[in-house]
């Protein structure tokens, strides 16, 4: 059996042959060990900083392994099978160009999420569930320097002092980290990645999350200007939905956004400004906080603005640029309805300003169009679900008007209304009569 074999195997501790595992793990991380130091002590670890930060990581590797199978080719390593040969230069390979035990699990496109529980626990999400990884983190230092790692270049840190950090990796992909301090089992880090292969309306057609002709109401409801709210619980798909939302924004029309991490893509869109809130240094100092953008948004001479997601006080500021001119924004929030969305904004809102509930949701009814839901299912599938008007009521408050609704039991959506922006749209000629009444005639339903 090889070494790799009988790490992996547990027949072994099934038997009781406790000490032959044990042996075989330690035999496999010390030719590890012994690669990657005879590695950095050919080339220069000075060395092979400087071509990390000269050349592409690609052709780095490429250099990399080709001393690494020189290495293999030793004496010392006769023991490894081509296999595990493969697997042991991929792993020293991953330490020293890459993030460890993850580096695979970000090149993966169809990996969406990425967790560390400490040592020992790596996990991941594909297709909507949560798989063991192979590989895992051996030591609480090997998570500290893949954090350092995604930190240093941000300027942040984890530490005692700092337990707790959002970050991004250089694609975008969110990262957030707690400390050891915090985290009982050892460093926790979890990884949100965002695929380029999602980006519009039509591509979430092609996956089943939204029918053609949903899609083609929400791209009349940006061309229109309404102002929209992505709502749904975490990993439902609402930074997704906000990146498709975002491609209908007409080239001509100025851009800016404001996020924690900055997520959203706009490599199409000519004006855009994209605006990433600072978290305070070490010494306490330079925090620029959501709310600060927003306010400064405004002197940015902006026809849109897009806020990553609303969270706190700065949704006050927010639901103001909606209600001075700023028509056709877009932002998101944690919420499991649409009612609980309002009052979520609500509440939210009086972090901002200590004004009374009807004066804030007099604010929502005037500001917000159209409340967009967004969910994740038992089976990992991600679905737009409902649509509602938000209006006014007849004696004050918000009112909801569900406009699209979908069925989980049977998996469809159907028209229940047909929103008013569309009567409007046609009357001033954004919209043509005839490609709305095409649009008409493929409804499913459309409820009395």
């Amino acid at each position: 059996m090889s070494v790799l074999e009988r790490v992996k195997t547990h027949e072994a501790v099934a038997l009781g042959v406790v000490g032959e595992e044990a042996t075989s793990r330690s035999d496999y991380r010390r030719l590890r060990e012994d690669l990657r130091h005879e590695l950095v002590g050919r080339l220069g670890l000075s060395a092979i900083a400087s071509m990390l930060q000269s050349v592409r990581a690609s052709e780095v590797r490429e250099e990399l392994a080709v001393t690494c199978q020189a290495i293999l080719n030793e004496a010392h390593f006769s023991s490894l099978l081509q296999s595990e040969q493969d697997q042991v230069t991929r792993e020293v390979l991953d330490d020293i160009c890459g993030l460890g035990p993850i580096q695979s699990l970000l090149d993966d496109d169809g990996v969406s999420e990425i967790m560390i529980n400490g040592t020992g626990a790596l996990f991941f999400e594909r297709d909507g569930r949560i798989h063991s990884a192979e590989s895992v983190f051996e030591s609480k230092e090997q998570i500290m320097m893949v954090i350092d790692r995604i930190l240093a270049p941000l300027g942040r840190r984890l530490d005692r002092t700092n337990p707790l950090v959002d970050a991004r990796l250089a694609n975008g992909d969110r990262v957030n980290a707690v400390s050891d301090t915090i985290a009982i089992n050892g460093p926790a880090v979890t990884i949100r990645k965002f695929s380029d292969r999602i980006t519009t309306l039509d591509r979430l057609v092609e996956l089943g999350s939204i029918p053609g002709w949903y899609a083609t109401l929400l791209s009349w409801a940006v061309h229109a200007r309404q102002d929209i709210a992505v709502a749904g619980g975490t990993g439902s798909g609402k930074t997704t939905l906000l990146n498709a939302l975002s491609t209908q924004i007409g080239l001509q029309e100025r851009i800016v956004t404001i996020e924690d991490s900055a997520e959203l893509k706009f490599d199409s869109h000519p004006d855009v400004v994209r605006l990433e809130a600072r978290s305070a240094s070490i010494e306490g100092t330079g925090e620029v906080t959501i709310r600060d953008l927003v306010k400064n948004a405004l002197r940015m001479r902006p026809d849109r603005i897009v806020v990553g997601e609303c969270r706190g006080e700065e949704t006050i500021d927010m639901l103001q640029a909606m209600n001075t001119g700023h028509d056709g924004s877009l932002t998101t929030l944690h919420a499991g309805s649409a009612q609980e969305a309002i009052l979520r904004l609500v509440l939210m809102a009086r972090f901002g300003m200590d004004l009374p509930t009807d004066i804030i949701e007099e604010q929502i009814a005037s500001a917000l169009d159209l409340l967009v839901m967004s969910a994740r299912f038992p089976d990992g599938i991600r679905r737009i679900t409902s649509l509602s008007e938000v209006s006014r009521g007849d004696s004050g408050g918000v009112m909801l008007r569900e406009c699209v609704r979908y069925d989980q039991a049977r998996g469809t959506w159907e028209l229940v209304s047909e929103p008013s922006f569309i009567g409007e749209a046609v009357r001033i000629g954004a919209l043509r009569t005839e490609e709305v009444e095409r649009w008409r005639r493929c409804m499913p339903s459309l409820a009395a």
